[in-house]
């Protein structure tokens, strides 16, 4: 499978302090955002790549454009006078520990309309991707959403979910009644172990989704695709900064199913990117392009797998 992918999503600014915020100590502005750290990933894994979304008419809205620019990533969007674009702040102490906050209420991000998407849909991808963090946001949001991926059904896409669970958003109770209700539009679902409960009753998940991925953070992933299942271990790495792995394994799986590899060869090169990313520190910023790709999987012939 080839062509053109196309996420749809919140994103926004995050500042990254390497101490305790109360402190004051300096932040470096970047972006985040759970689709266009998805959208990066594959263009620089070669794909043709568009994000769509709002922004506020501000600096903060002209930084996430022009990052998503600079990486190769074609921008349909509209900008929003009357609502900031988001924040986040990161304070990173450990390896392991991050405390994160957001101002996102109210936002830009926030307040996405059918109309916004189904403009993004034409022309018609080959593969939609989604998560479930923008419809944790707004009503509005949910129904952009099951929206976007109802019409890229109908325009014969590949449509692709990752559940990306928040409990700050909303309840399990509350995430697993809106996404439950997106499935049948829903050809790739991605869900970590504790997540996959919000869309089965049952596992391994039955055949509501023809492909379904799980992933078990330092113990690799699992897919199951018509009744077929595979498994891969992660590779022991030194994580520098652990955010942005998920976003960072669901780019290199897709990157796999657009170059028409088989379950296995998806997970081994989701699970390659996930390694390499958080090998740096950042959300997006180690996302590693094919031939450093290939120089990690250890494949001097230049071939992924």
């Amino acid at each position: 499978m080839s062509g053109s992918v196309l996420c749809i999503g919140e994103a926004m600014v995050t500042l990254r302090s390497q101490g305790r915020l109360r402190l004051g100590d300096p932040m470096v502005a970047s972006i985040a955002g759970a689709e266009s750290n998805v959208a990066i990933g594959l263009a620089r894994l070669g794909h043709d790549v568009a994000w769509a979304g709002l922004v506020g008419s501000d600096e903060l809205g002209e930084l996430v454009l022009r990052t998503l620019r600079a990486e190769g990533v074609d921008v349909r969007t509209r900008h929003d006078p009357a609502r900031p674009t988001g924040l986040m702040f990161r304070e990173h102490r450990t390896g392991d520990i991050i405390h994160v906050e957001y101002v996102r209420r109210g936002s830009a991000g926030s307040a996405l309309d059918v109309a916004l998407v189904e403009e993004a849909l034409d022309p018609a991808p080959a593969l939609l991707h989604v998560s479930g963090i923008t419809p944790a946001l707004s009503e509005a949001n949910a129904k952009a959403t099951g929206a976007a991926l109802r019409r890229a059904r109908e325009l014969g896409a590949v449509t692709s979910l990752d559940l990306n669970y928040r409990s700050r958003l909303w309840s399990r109770e509350e995430a697993a009644s809106a996404l439950r209700m997106m499935l049948p539009d829903v050809n790739v679902l991605f869900a970590s172990a504790d997540e996959l409960p919000l869309a089965f009753d049952a596992e391994p998940p039955g055949d509501q989704v023809s492909e379904v991925v799980v992933t078990h953070g330092a113990d690799g992933a699992e897919a199951w695709e018509s009744g077929r299942r595979a498994r891969v271990t992660a590779r022991p790495v030194r994580a520098v900064d652990p955010v942005g792995a998920g976003d960072a394994f669901v780019a290199g799986y897709l990157s796999a199913r657009l170059d028409g590899l088989d379950l296995e060869g998806r997970l081994a090169r989701g699970t390659d990117v996930a390694a390499v990313a958080v090998g740096s520190a950042g959300d997006w910023e180690g996302l590693p392009t094919r031939s450093e790709l290939a120089a990690f999987a250890g494949d001097h012939d230049g071939m992924l797998r």
